[in-house]
Formats: C-alpha cells, structure tokens, sequence
C-alpha cells in the first residue's frame, strides 16, 4: 500500500507534549489543519477522512516515579490507542497520516503499522536520534526515545505497545538530516549498525544522492516504508516553530527534493509529521511547511 496507488487517507491527531516536557506541541495537529492539509490533498486527488484527535490527559504537575521515564502512563495508554486506530485503518486498507505532537507517538505509529508490515523500513528525518533508553537519556523525555523501543530497546510498558514481536530490524532503518546525539545514543547506533545520514554527508553527497541510497537501503526486502518527519531536521530558518532546534539543518528545497523522490519511488506506506510546536512558531510558518512537505510527499507537482 502507497499513495501512489492508494487514493483513501485516514488523518489522525495526537495532540500529544508529554514526551517533550514542553508546552506547544499539543497544539500541533490543530496548527497543522489549520495550514490546510485536507485542502492540500484533496486538491491532488486523495479521499479524506479525517478521525479527528487522540484525546490526551495533560497533568500539569509531573510526580518523579524513579524510572527517568515522564509520563509514563498517559505516553503508554496514548500510543496504545494510536496503535490501534494505525492498525484498524490499515485493516480497511487505507493510508494513514498521523500528525503530531511530540516524537514519542512513533511508538504507537510504528507499532500500528507493523501489525501489518512485519518487515517494515523505517526513514527516519531528524535533528536527533531519539534512541535514547531510560538508562542514557539525560532527561527521561521519551520523546528522545522511539527509535529504541520500535527496535525493542527500553521499558517493557513502551517496547510492549502493539506486542512484542511487532519491532523494527536495525538494518531497515535510515535515519538522515542527524546533527544532536547524546553519548548513549551513538553508542547504540554503532552496536545496531543503523545507517545514519549526517549533515555531513548530506552536505558531501548531496541530498539526491543520500535519498539514492537511502530508499534503496530502506526498500530492499521490506513490506512497506514508514517515513517519521520531525520538523525540527528542517533548519529553524525555515522551520522555528519547534521544540528543540538545532542550527545547521535541512533546507527548504533540499526537504522537498527528499519528499519528492520518495514520491516518485512508490514504497511508502505510511508517515507522521511531528514537532511542530505554535508556541514558537512565526505566523504558523512550520506548520505550513508541514503540509507543503505532505503534499510533495504524496505527488503534488509543478507538471
């Protein structure tokens, strides 16, 4: 399944800062419409349903539980509704796009979509790793730690959203646009062998030439493709309207030209789009660079 072939979507909000720590994420899915994905996909052709948002119980005072896990429970039971409404719109054969929201609701996207992909890609767009464990993260957001759990690394309440034996393999896994990992997250990445695209390489190769690889490592073997698009890969330049921004960052060009070739290679089989905090933003520019980068994602084009 792919937007190439598969003209129904199925929109899912998870209005979720929990994972973040930090105020303003939650009012991403909203920002987001508000930008006017469905306008933007219907007019190339996409039959919209919209399941409006997860609701999200938001404590306002965090109660330390000597894990390094925040929100535990609230992060848990959100991701695993998120799983289960992935999982039951892919059941109906339709493409979920999931908007966050903090980084953390990949646990319940990747975990959804593996309940029908087994042998799932995973492209993962991000100023950081986010394959953080309990014990190496610095502040216990689990935001900084999807990566992991996806790959059955970490708490049991996290890894066991959507079972167990639903997890990723390391070596279907690209991550790109990288600049921010903590020492826990680098030693992780080379024990697994995932492949990791720097601004280094991508400023060496270029950004076709990254995608070149990238899709072909992503695609070979597996059911479907997953693309997790944090906006904050994005150079706060063009995206500020995030939680945690690092300098140095895509461009905008360089972020549809991603978004174009994995259009124009076919295997994606469902994204989320992510981070995008209005508290920060500039007269919702993120948010509107979200949907611009939806629609080059899923085939609008000059002609």
């Amino acid at each position: 399944m792919n937007p190439t072939t598969n003209r129904r979507i199925s929109i899912i909000g998870v209005p979720l800062d929990l994972g973040a720590d930090r105020r303003g994420v939650d009012i991403g899915p909203s920002a987001i419409r508000y930008a006017g994905v469905r306008e933007r996909l219907q007019a190339i052709g996409y039959e919209i349903d919209d399941l409006g948002d997860i609701h999200v119980n938001r404590p306002e005072i965090y109660e330390p539980d000597g894990l390094n896990l925040k929100y535990l429970d609230e992060i848990e039971r959100v991701n695993t509704q998120l799983c289960r409404m992935v999982d039951a719109e892919m059941d109906k054969g339709r493409f979920p796009v999931v908007l966050g929201g903090d980084h953390s609701i990949a646990i319940g996207t990747i975990s959804g979509v593996l309940q029908h992909q087994k042998k799932l890609g995973l492209l993962w767009f991000d100023a950081h790793g986010d394959i953080n464990t309990a014990e190496t993260s610095p502040s216990g957001n689990i935001h900084g730690m999807p990566v992991a759990v996806s790959l059955g690394h970490g708490h049991e309440r996290l890894t066991g959203v959507g079972g167990q034996a639903a997890k990723l393999d390391p070596k279907n896994i690209v991550m790109i646009g990288i600049r921010a990992l903590d020492p826990g997250e680098k030693a992780l990445l080379k024990e697994l062998g995932v492949t990791v695209y720097t601004m280094h390489e991508i400023d060496l190769l270029g950004m076709a030439k990254v995608m070149e690889e990238a899709i072909r490592r992503v695609s070979d073997g597996t059911d479907g493709v997953h693309v997790s698009f944090d906006m904050d890969v994005v150079d706060p330049l063009y995206a500020p309207g995030v939680g945690t921004p690092v300098f140095g960052g895509l461009t905008y060009r360089e972020s549809h030209l991603a978004m174009e070739l994995l259009s124009d290679s076919g295997i994606v089989s469902s994204v989320e789009f992510v981070e995008v905090n209005t508290v920060l933003d500039n007269r919702n520019q993120t948010a509107n660079m979200a949907v611009a980068l939806m629609g080059s994602l899923l085939g609008e084009r000059l002609k």
